[in-house]
Order: C-alpha cells, then structure tokens, then sequence
C-alpha cells in the first residue's frame, strides 16, 4: 500500500505526468476520483529522481494495477495545465485483453480525514468517448483532452 505524498516541485510549477489510454473504439480510459464526482486519467506528480516516463508509468500501475514497456507510450509532450502544475502525456493503444476493466485496481491510498481509514485514490474504471469528456472531467483537463487528437 502506498499513500501519496506532498508534490515535488521545481521552479514552483509542479509536473503531473499521466498516460491517455485508447482503445479500438477511441474511447480513452477514466478512473474515477474516490470521494468526489470527476473522472481523471491516470496521472500523478513525478518525484524528483524520475523522467516523465517513469512517473506516468509508476501512476499507471499505482492506479490502475496495469504496466506496459516503455516502448508502447506515444510522448505527447507537456502542457500548460493549471496556474502551479504542467501536464506531460503520454498515450497507449490499449490492447485487445483490456476490453474488460473489472480487473483494474488502485494500489495507491489517501487517508479519509473522516474516518481516518485508507482509502484508493481511484475507485472505479470506465471507457469515455469525446462526447462524455465534458461531463465526466473537470474543466482543465477537459480542455487539454479534447484538444488533443486521440
């Protein structure tokens, strides 16, 4: 179990680095956020001894219990993201075995200030098509998703 920690950051702009996952449908990959009602990719801020790669790689499989070789990221490049952090992408075809999510899980934990118990970051999985976006993410990553070709 591993519970996340304040964010590294450099020149006070932290960098999230996350994978978009796309599948023969061009649906992308959504996880959903435990405890509030936004979906997000999977993504986190890289730790200071990490590429970008790494640390979307590392969030990948934290998130969502799923690793790929390095070779299988497509690098879209780092993005304006909001007024503290940038957002560096990566994206993946998803293979053919990936058509069912029920096997994804969030090996990455918070502590519920209510309960005082650990608690996944993420909590549930699903498929988005460009048309959900809007309604499922919140507004900044809303932006950078559809501008994106994918």
């Amino acid at each position: 179990m591993r519970f996340t920690n304040a964010p590294a950051r450099r020149s006070g702009v932290a960098l999230s680095c996350g994978t978009i996952i796309v599948n023969p449908s061009r649906q992308i990959l959504l996880c959903h956020a435990t405890g509030l009602h936004c979906w997000d990719i999977p993504k986190g801020v890289r730790h200071d001894d990490e590429t970008p790669l790494e640390a979307a790689r590392r969030e990948l499989q934290e998130e969502t219990g799923l690793a790929f070789g390095q070779q299988l990221f497509e690098d879209l490049g780092c993005f304006s993201f909001q007024p503290e952090k940038a957002l560096y992408l990566f994206k993946l075809r998803s293979p053919s075995a990936l058509r069912s999510l029920a096997h994804l899980r969030c090996t990455s934990y918070f502590v519920d200030r209510a309960t005082g118990r650990p608690m996944p970051e993420m909590d549930d999985f699903r498929w988005a098509s460009r048309s959900d976006i809007t309604t499922l993410c919140p507004v900044p990553l809303a932006r950078r998703l559809l501008a994106l070709s994918w």
